[in-house]
């Protein structure tokens, strides 16, 4: 296992990590999820991601428990947090205001079973608070003790560069990291958001670099019935006849290096060194052992000229996030 700096920050992670979106608290049978993150551990992987809003905190609860029974020692992990999306339908129970980033702090803290996270997420942009406010807050975190870094998810490169000015106007703690969508399919951050996140010091812990297993190959040959294209109506949109060609062609690459389709998916979002670490999602044991082998791919430059081929600049498909827009109109 290989390790990166977050960033310009001192702080090293994994640079395959364990993330728990859609996996841990929810669709993954809990001692499964325990399992995983022990197996991750012997791996060397040292990052493990979560939110206050995946599986309505469970998550971090699962978490919490594997801390306890299996007696890690918290000081040789990294663990990160989000806060923004609701957990009630109360009025001040959503977004990055200091009410409700006080209270979620507290939430997840004891769902964790810790005294601190290291890394927390403002889990998109409000256009509803101050961004003042907002950096303050996280500032205030970090001065407690409750908080070691902080950083933010799926922000604009607008936004990015806003709350920096912001923060360096007022002397507050900066965002060290930024955690976007990014894949093979989905490399829209290449355009801005990796640049100016670069320019501002922050490393970059990317989220589905799988597309949610479409990269995996397990689609070449259609839709296995165990698969997350069966359970979720919508999720094979993308999967279009162009873009499973490319799939099936990149396999090919991967079968002759002898390495699998996964790996060469998480060996490619690697090649970027401003990347500090992918998120997996892993739902087996055996599926971390098979990711974190990618920390030791490198892919020479003619396999990556043959991918670029491929790929033929793959579709920046259109995903626009703006989250906040229903909430705007229940404010009104």
């Amino acid at each position: 296992m290989k390790y990166r700096k977050v960033g310009k920050s001192g702080l090293k992670i994994s640079d395959v990590s364990l993330g728990s979106w859609l996996t841990y608290g929810g669709s993954v049978e809990k001692q499964i999820a325990k399992d995983c993150m022990s197996t991750a551990l012997k791996q060397g992987i040292n990052f493990i991601d979560s939110a206050e809003a995946y599986a309505g905190g469970k998550a971090e609860s699962v978490i919490g428990e594997w801390l306890v029974e299996e007696n890690i020692d918290r000081n040789n992990l990294v663990i990160s947090s989000k806060v923004f999306w609701p957990t009630s339908d109360a009025v001040t129970d959503w977004g990055n205001s200091r009410k409700n980033i006080m209270n979620a702090i507290d939430g997840t803290l004891d769902r964790l079973g810790t005294d601190h996270i290291d890394i927390y997420y403002l889990h998109r942009f409000d256009t509803t608070t101050p961004i003042r406010e907002t950096a303050e807050t996280m500032d205030d975190l970090i001065h407690s003790g409750r908080v070691r870094y902080w950083g933010t998810s799926v922000w604009t490169a607008a936004q990015l560069e806003r709350v920096h000015a912001i923060a360096k106007e007022h002397g507050l703690q900066r965002p060290i990291v930024e955690q976007p969508m990014y894949n093979m399919l989905f490399r829209h951050i290449e355009l801005e958001i990796m640049p100016v996140a670069k320019s501002h010091g922050m490393g970059l812990t990317v989220w589905s670099p799988l597309y949610q297993g479409l990269l995996t190959g397990k689609y070449n040959n259609g839709i296995p019935e165990d698969s997350r294209g069966k359970r979720m109506e919508g999720f094979l949109k993308y999967l279009t006849e162009e873009v499973q060609e490319k799939i099936v062609k990149m396999t090919a690459i991967a079968e002759s290096m002898n390495i699998s389709m996964t790996q060469l998916a998480l060996a490619w979002i690697l090649r970027k060194p401003e990347v500090s670490a992918v998120l997996i999602g892993a739902t087996k044991p055996e599926q971390v052992i098979e990711n974190a082998e990618a920390s030791d791919i490198t892919l020479s430059k003619t396999t990556l000229d043959e991918i670029e081929s491929i790929l033929d600049n793959a579709p920046h498909w259109p995903r626009t996030y703006t989250p906040n827009v229903y909430y705007e109109e229940k404010m009104k």
